[in-house]
């Protein structure tokens, strides 16, 4: 079936209007959630109308921390429920948005995770094994660094100023605000993303135990949340089941095989003998049954010789969401 059919068969399945939004993760054809979908979302929105609900089929390894809240207020404005069908990876900022919708819809395979933004700083220490590239700094990092200190090394509270200087000759402390302004973003995010469903103050609790272990109590940024841990935080889950299990998995599984992710990019699968091929690859999908953006990767791969050595240069000379109906 092709991604068309699959999609009006889930609009059946959930009684509802289907937006399907998928960012790739090979390389190098990655693609991650950001505002530049904002103003088409907005357009296929139009088209559809205010509807009574709205199913968002998402895919994604994260992206811009502050693309979500846009994307589901948005939609929001144009639907009485709105829920979010999870077949696979929904990570990073793929688990804020499902954090605004009334329902998560998770198949067998569905996993969310920890909202634990990383930032790069241009006060970073240099990677030694790449000295043009600043290393990033992580929240939990620095959490997790104070906590070793004074829970494994019995650090006493008064010597922890020696502790944060040793912290502070390593990285500058810009960076470190820097790290600590995320996490705090992170933090109101998923406060405000919940506020939009459930009640400030009768779900306080529940909102307060859903931030806590989102945005901190678990350390590991890829840790996978599945849709019974999910449910054990508080969130309103839905297990996909039978054939709904089914067809969420089957659209996921044509996209994943018009983007061939999980599988290594080789550029000779696009010379196949030739000096020079063109490319052009879609890394992301934003689509309803009516009307289809695709990311799309335009260029040139080709053979060289350099040093004596021979070498494949990638060359994009386009990388831009393109109407495609």
């Amino acid at each position: 079936m092709t991604r068309t059919d699959l999609i009006k068969k889930l609009e059946t399945e959930r009684n509802s209007r289907v937006i399907s939004y998928v960012t790739g993760d090979r390389p190098p054809f990655a693609t991650k959630i950001a505002g530049d979908i904002v103003p088409l979302l907005g357009n296929l929105l139009d088209s559809i109308g205010k509807v009574k609900k709205i199913s968002l089929f998402l895919y994604t390894s994260g992206g811009d921390m502050l693309a979500p809240i846009r994307i589901v207020k948005l939609i929001r404005n144009h639907c009485d429920e709105f829920e979010v069908l999870v077949p696979y990876k929904a990570h990073s900022a793929g688990t804020l948005i499902c954090l605004g919708a009334d329902t998560i819809v998770m198949g067998k395979l569905g996993e969310l995770t920890p909202v634990d933004p990383t930032t790069g700083h241009p006060f970073n220490p240099q990677n030694p094994a790449n000295p043009q590239q600043n290393l990033e700094v992580s929240v939990e990092d620095l959490n997790s660094y104070l906590l070793f200190a004074k829970e494994k090394a019995d650090v006493k509270s008064e010597q922890m100023i020696d502790v944060y200087k040793l912290l502070v000759e390593k990285l500058h402390p810009l960076s470190i605000g820097n790290a600590y302004r995320a996490y705090r973003m992170a933090h109101l995010l998923t406060e405000r993303l919940l506020w939009l469903h459930m009640d400030k103050e009768k779900d306080s609790e529940k909102i307060k135990k859903i931030v806590k272990e989102i945005t901190g109590d678990i350390t590991i940024h890829a840790y996978p949340i599945d849709r019974d841990e999910a449910a054990e935080l508080g969130l309103k889950i839905e297990k996909a089941q039978g054939g709904l299990d089914n067809v969420m998995r089957e659209l996921y599984e044509v996209y994943a095989m018009e983007m061939k992710l999980g599988q290594p990019f080789h550029p000779n699968e696009l010379l196949a003998g030739k000096d020079m091929a063109d490319i052009d690859r879609n890394g992301a999908y934003l689509e309803t049954t009516d009307s289809s953006y695709q990311f799309t990767f335009s260029g040139k791969v080709k053979k060289d010789i350099r040093n004596n050595q021979p070498a494949i240069d990638i060359n994009f000379e386009s990388q831009s969401w393109i109407k495609k109906n």
